[in-house]
């Protein structure tokens, strides 16, 4: 304790499993987003600003990087290497403000496993593949992809230097505008959650909001699943007092937009947009016809099996082999709802990235199990997106308060990305956009998200 400083020294134990960081391919690394909360004599839950601000310390052999506006730290590998990461005794400085020292505090520190995606050109679109409301380079036959070279501006529109996308259904957007130089086109490194939002995680963020906080963000109300009870997989529970969830790695379906919101504002993340989502996915390549997030365009089609069921170890007994999985109506069969984060990963322990469905840059399940939510580019409420990190603070009502998010109540400035368990493979497929701008306020039981956060 610096009384002087008003400063202490917050200590904990860090551990994930299949990290790695590598320099060459994709020349990336995996992370864990860590933050904390605080409560005074059984109070409301607070973020804890750490400091100092954007410095860099080495703790073991962990890299221990502070965000500039002190809502967090990432924590990763320091060097080269693979598996199982399991950091004792690591220490953040919390600058705790007016609080006194015979105060009784109580202090959460949440982590979120997240994939750096390094800086970089990379393409858009623009396959001889049959996807929805595919962006192409503007001006051109649209099985030209559009290369994005910087974070400058990029103007919308059917002429040569443009982005554009084809019109095959309303759901793609209105085809104009222009993409500021704030909207972030993923060309600048970035942090991306390495699975979607889980149960677990999702309880986590609900119990430390206050009674007036959560009847926004109960996703078993009518406006959500309208139980109590499993329904669609989904496992949460809440009546008064906490939030349960009886399998916490599952994938966690029913959030409205507003409640992605909140949860993002309160972890200090931001949405993901439409350009980023396509750089997580596909990397620097070159798009092809088809192609899902492990990069080619061949999909298992028979049922999965699960084992384990609802349990950490939850996963497919029947996963394809030499060919891409994913959580599809396809291969769900009795299923009828998502499955636990990873699973295709659990599934093959040294398999290759079609095996285990992960990304270019190895961030799982951007092909199925749930939609992602991602900023559109085809509203004017998404093109207004200037990148703005979630401050840890949700109103007295339960929304999240960051400027410039896609509409709380109506879900105007999202898009939905990449399929989910009930729908058909062509959804999967990175270039599709058949959701690109459609306005989904409610949750449902295809609806998931995951937050990311602009490298500092």
């Amino acid at each position: 304790l610096d009384a002087a400083a008003n400063q202490t020294t917050i200590q904990f134990d860090l551990n994930w499993d299949n990290s790695w960081r590598i320099s060459s391919g994709p020349a990336n690394y995996d992370a864990a987003w860590v933050f904390a909360k605080y409560r005074v004599a059984g109070g409301n839950w607070t973020h804890a600003i750490l400091a100092p601000g954007a410095t860099a310390t080495t703790q073991g052999d962990a890299t221990v990087r502070l965000t500039p506006d002190g809502m967090g730290a990432m924590i990763y590998r320091s060097a080269d290497g693979s598996g199982d990461i399991d950091y004792n005794d690591l220490e953040l400085v919390w600058s705790y403000g007016n609080l006194d020292a015979s105060d009784v505090i109580d202090l959460q520190v949440f982590a979120v496993e997240m994939v750096y995606v390094p800086e970089g050109s990379f393409s858009l679109g623009g396959t001889v593949g049959t996807e929805e409301n595919k962006f192409h380079s503007g001006g051109f036959s649209t099985s030209s992809s559009y290369r994005v070279n910087s974070e400058n501006s990029i103007t919308i529109g059917n002429s040569g230097g443009n982005l554009y996308y084809v019109g095959d259904n309303s759901g793609g957007g209105d085809q104009t505008g222009t993409l500021g130089a704030t909207y972030p086109k993923g060309f600048a490194a970035f942090y991306c959650m390495k699975y979607e939002i889980s149960e677990g995680q999702w309880v986590g963020f609900f119990n430390t909001l206050t009674d007036a906080q959560k009847p926004n963000n109960d996703s078993t109300a009518s406006t959500g699943k309208n139980s109590d009870g499993t329904v669609s997989r989904n496992t949460i529970s809440y009546t008064s007092g906490n939030a349960t969830s009886s399998a916490p790695d599952r994938a966690m379906s029913y959030m409205s937009a507003g409640q992605l919101n909140a949860y993002l504002d309160w972890s200090g993340l931001r949405p993901m947009t439409e350009l980023e989502y396509e750089k997580a996915a596909r990397g620097p390549g070159t798009p092809i016809a088809g192609e899902f997030a492990w990069g080619t365009s061949s999909i298992f089609a028979n049922d999965y099996t699960l084992i384990n069921s609802g349990f950490s170890s939850e996963r497919p007994s029947n996963a394809g082999q030499n060919i891409g999985n994913a959580s599809y109506s396809d291969t769900h069969g009795s299923i009828n709802g998502p499955i636990r984060v990873g699973a295709f990963a659990a599934s093959f322990a040294a398999g290759s990235r079609q095996e285990t469905g992960g990304s270019f840059y190895g961030i799982m399940e951007l092909s199925g199990n749930l939609y992602e939510r991602c900023v559109t580019v085809g509203t004017p409420r998404g093109r207004s997106f200037t990148g703005v990190h979630g401050n840890g603070i949700i109103s007295s009502t339960g929304n999240g308060t960051a400027i410039n998010y896609p509409n709380n109540t109506t879900g105007d400035g999202y898009s939905y990305r990449g399929g989910s368990w009930l729908n058909g493979s062509d959804f999967l497929r990175v270039s599709d956009r058949f959701d690109g701008a459609s306005v989904i306020g409610s949750g449902n039981n295809r609806l998931g998200g995951r937050g990311v956060r602009s490298d500092f």
